[in-house]
């Protein structure tokens, strides 16, 4: 009686929509940071500022979370079915299998509209309108900003001054439209240039977007800079996309979530032109998408294409002569297509994606015999069928593709709830060598989806809402070279993962990950190589506690080790404190960390507490310490100052980094300033 009153008493209300911290959010997903950890941020960002309507979402949308198990999903929708539209958020906790942990994690990335209002309406009262600003400075000189010196070999040094900016603007509400504006440019980077032939703007990267959704047909506008994500993302993957981590179960499904702004930094994997998505009838849409954009490559003279290009740069640095010759120089046009049909009652979906990509130069990777079957031309065409059914507490789902070459991929796998208690995934891929996709991210060991086979399993089981254990096993298997590999070569890798929550106020895991793969052995013949097989080993304990509105403490205890049979190993750890005070108009964050290597094979990485839109994960190596200092200060309503500072003190080095970048002394400090203003 009380689940179905609920909704009643709180007709029009809800709970406050609480602040989150992304870079906690993630580092409970990837105690172990992915690759990918600066895409995954910019995406949480897009759903937390753009939260997802319950009373619209589908199966996909909300298992882009990673937040809600499969028999959760089922629960929330057979709820939706029965009882129709959603009220209020308080709701939640009349949906079976729903506890308060799952609910508040949830809050920050759900909202409820009870009725559509006009754009007029939507414009007059956005969810999101803000103007930020952003500037950080390393308070010791790097080698880059120091005048030539005529003892040196090197003669190049940084055009710029050596702070960065990023300004960026935001208009947006959840499910109506979204326009916004970033500006960003490096320490070392001019500036001011202006070069519109090569889509450089003033400033050294500029990202612009139009959005408008659910105008009757047209379910998606965007003018600008977007990605998309579709499938199992083996053509199109860009987004909300887990690797390998502590959610084991979710990481091997990829949610169909459609066309989505460009909002990162991020200089590369992005399309900008237009898109648009149609619904033809009630159960199928069709996306179009038109891009032409301008790349940095690496170019080279050739006799017979007069020209090539030899590489595709993301860094996104463009401070030297060499990185500003590079900027923007090779022109990609994209063309793409993705029908999409959804069965009834939210059971699954199937879906073609179609993306032609094509370039104003001839691609030609250096001739190498690991680059034997990588693409080689101006033209790709990429084309694939993906599909998900859920049939009681099991989903299963499915994508192929091939690729201009004849290379093809395929995922297949499923989820399963075993009751309430228990989840198992299990996930077989196949890249083939000569498989090329450029926007593809599907999940993989390696970086890019080519030249892969593998089986992943995962488990989870949830004993008690105290007590959770997960695990994952998968396999890989390269069937041709890769770089510095010089014979096919395979591995494996497991976790184990153990979480303890004793009350709503305080947390506590302990995790295992090794990670087996074959290296080339240093002492064969070049003539002859041979492999040996490298071990990596990741253990961690941390402990969160948190009096709510008050302080909040993180401590942690990691460690980390490389080695191979020809080596006596590289080890390492690191101790983390992380102290976060409330009060009133100001929060104090700040951490205290001590760190010991062998050598950079054992460095640490832990994530940094950031200010909004910034993420940090540095890289603790050597002997020393790492401290830093946050403040956020809310002058008004609309107007918040954060101010950071953070220094690592080196115990057994006279110099930092090298190259340009490198450091007279021991100690790296920068300093960083951001403002906010709310409309």
């Amino acid at each position: 009686m009380l689940g179905i009153c609920i909704p009643f008493l709180s007709v029009a209300q809800g709970p406050p929509r609480p602040d989150i911290d992304i870079n906690q959010f993630i580092s409970e997903l990837f105690p172990i940071p992915p690759d990918d950890s600066e895409d995954l941020y910019e995406a949480l960002l897009q759903l937390y500022a753009n939260p997802l309507d319950l009373n619209v979402a589908t199966p996909d949308d909300l298992a882009a979370t990673s937040i809600l198990s499969e028999e959760q999903l089922r629960a929330f929708f057979d709820y939706r079915a029965k009882a129709g539209a959603l009220l209020s958020l308080y709701e939640l906790q009349a949906i079976p299998g729903f506890d308060i942990y799952t609910i508040r994690r949830l809050l920050p990335f759900v909202t409820i509209t009870t009725k559509s209002v006009s754009m007029k309406d939507a414009l007059k009262n956005p969810g999101q309108h803000f103007l930020m600003f952003r500037s950080a400075k390393l308070m010791e000189r790097q080698k880059g900003f120091a005048p030539l010196d005529s003892t040196s070999n090197s003669t190049a040094r940084y055009q710029g001054p050596p702070f960065n900016g990023y300004l960026r603007y935001r208009n947006a509400r959840s499910g109506a439209y979204s326009f916004g504006i970033t500006l960003e440019k490096d320490a070392g980077e001019e500036l001011w240039l202006w070069n519109p032939r090569r889509q450089i703007f003033g400033i050294d990267y500029t990202s612009f977007h139009a959005q408008i959704l659910n105008r009757g047909r047209l379910k998606n506008l965007t003018i600008g800079d977007f990605q998309m994500q579709a499938g199992q993302g083996m053509i199109t993957g860009a987004g909300f996309s887990l690797g390998k981590g502590s959610e084991v179960i979710r990481t091997v499904y990829r949610s169909t979530t459609g066309l989505k702004p460009y909002t990162s930094a991020t200089e590369a994997n992005f399309f900008r032109g237009v898109a648009a998505t149609w619904s033809i009838t009630t159960h199928t849409d069709v996306t179009i998408l038109i891009s032409k954009t301008k790349r940095d490559a690496t170019q080279e003279p050739d006799s017979i294409h007069s020209g090539i290009t030899t590489s595709l740069p993301v860094t996104g640095y463009h401070r030297t002569p060499s990185e500003i010759e590079k900027h923007n120089i090779l022109r990609e046009q994209n063309i793409g297509m993705h029908l999409l049909h959804k069965l009834p009652s939210q059971k699954g979906q199937i879906g073609l994606t179609v993306l032609h990509t094509g370039y104003d130069s001839f691609i030609q990777k250096r001739d190498l015999p690991y680059n034997r079957y990588e693409f080689s031309g101006k033209h790709n065409l990429v084309a694939g069928l993906h599909g998900d059914y859920r049939w009681h507490n099991m989903h299963f789902f499915t994508e192929t593709a091939i690729s201009k070459s004849g290379g093809t991929g395929a995922i297949g796998g499923m989820i399963v709830s075993v009751g309430k208690k228990l989840d198992v995934s299990v996930m077989a891929r196949h890249y083939a060598r000569n498989f090329h996709t450029f926007y593809g991210n599907p999940i993989g060991e390696a970086t890019r989806p080519i030249n892969e086979r593998g089986a992943y399993t995962g488990i989870r089981w949830s004993p008690s809402r105290k007590w959770q254990w997960s695990a994952y096993f998968d396999y890989f298997r390269f069937p041709w070279l890769k770089y510095q590999i010089d014979k096919p070569s395979s591995g494996f890798d497991y976790f184990l993962h153990l979480l303890w929550k004793p009350s709503k106020r305080s947390n506590a895991y302990l995790l295992f990950h090794e990670k087996h793969k074959q290296v080339n052995d240093p002492v064969a013949e070049d003539n002859n190589p041979s492999l040996i097989r490298s071990i990596k080993r990741t253990a961690m304990f941390n402990i969160d506690y948190e009096i709510p509105l008050k302080c909040a403490f993180r401590t942690r205890l990691q460690y980390g080790g490389l080695k191979n049979q020809h080596s006596k190993g590289s080890n390492g750890f690191t101790i983390v404190q992380d102290v976060t005070w409330h009060f009133s108009k100001l929060e104090i964050s700040g951490r205290a960390a001590f760190f010991k290597t062998d050598d950079y094979d054992s460095r640490q990485y832990v994530y940094e507490k950031d200010m909004l839109y910034a993420f940090s994960i540095p890289a603790y190596y050597n002997t020393g310490t790492r401290h830093y200092l946050m403040l956020r200060y809310t002058i008004s309503k609309q107007l918040k100052i954060w101010l950071r500072w953070s220094q690592t003190r080196y115990s057994d080095i006279e110099k930092i980094s090298s190259g340009l970048n490198e450091i007279n002394g021991n100690k790296r400090s920068e300093a960083k300033v951001q403002v906010m203003y709310q409309f």
